[in-house]
């Protein structure tokens, strides 16, 4: 059997582990699920008429902002989902199982690589559900073709790819499941410092700049776009950028410190 059907058939079997776990125990992605849809019903019915008037010159429309507000949080499900990676990582490590399976006659990436494709088919799923919810509140997209909604969806998969490699990374760094949660919390709080909910000509001017080039808001206005048929400009490619930029950083990150870890 040659390395490579080696590796392909221990990174399935590590999926499907992992995919196991996600179904028994679907209490953490439910709850760090639940937390941008709970943001969407409060955007959209308690601030969304206030927001919405600032948004089309004075008049109050919740669908205004729905349409505003959906990219966004599409971006920060993503972030939320990865957080259980980071967990999930941490728990390996903590538990032995890793031990167990370096003495193993298996591939050594295929535990990392099988939570990396367990947890951007979790985002995947977790997106199509937000989404979803969007859609039965009022969220439109009559104009996108369907190569933009392509260029959405590839967009989506890419960022949830990049954010999962710093959160395995986050994981395999954390001495527990506790410290693996607190450290990966910034991928859900960049979205709130970004421009998911506002625009970035509302924010004072000292702010701005930090918020436009982190990597949340240039993934959230080609998103946008594509979805809404608002201008892109330079987003498209900083997006791109950040997220193959992110993926490299995370996986010579994750494997680096996978493949020297004593434990």
């Amino acid at each position: 059997m040659s390395s490579l059907t080696l590796a392909i058939r221990d990174s399935t079997t590590m999926l499907r582990r992992n995919l196991l776990h996600a179904r028994r125990y679907p209490s953490l992605t439910l709850n760090l699920l639940l937390t941008p849809i709970m943001l969407l019903l409060l955007f959209v019915y308690i601030f969304g008429g206030t927001f919405s008037a600032g948004l089309n010159g004075g008049h109050a429309d919740r669908s205004v902002y729905i349409a505003y507000i959906v990219p966004g949080l599409l971006l920060m499900t993503i972030g939320s989902t990865v957080i259980g990676t980071a967990v999930s990582v941490s728990n390996d490590m903590t538990e032995g199982i890793i031990a167990r399976f370096r003495t193993m006659a298996i591939h050594r990436g295929s535990v990392i690589i099988g939570h990396v494709i367990g947890s951007v088919l979790q985002c995947v799923l977790s997106v199509v559900l937000v989404g979803a919810v969007a859609v039965a509140i009022g969220f439109r997209s009559t104009d996108a073709t369907v190569l933009e909604w392509l260029a959405a969806f590839a967009l989506l998969v890419l960022f949830a790819l990049a954010l999962t490699w710093i959160a395995v990374g986050m994981g395999l760094v954390s001495p527990n499941a506790e410290a693996a949660s607190n450290n990966a919390m910034p991928l859900i709080l960049l979205p709130l410092l970004s421009s998911a909910f506002v625009p970035l000509h509302a924010m004072p001017g000292w702010f701005q700049p930090i918020a436009e080039y982190q990597p949340f808001t240039p993934a959230i206005e080609t998103l946008r776009g594509l979805l809404l048929g608002t201008g892109i400009g330079h987003n498209g490619w900083l997006a791109v950028a950040w997220c193959l930029g992110l993926t490299v950083l995370g996986y010579l990150w994750s494997t680096s410190k996978f493949n020297h870890d004593p434990k």
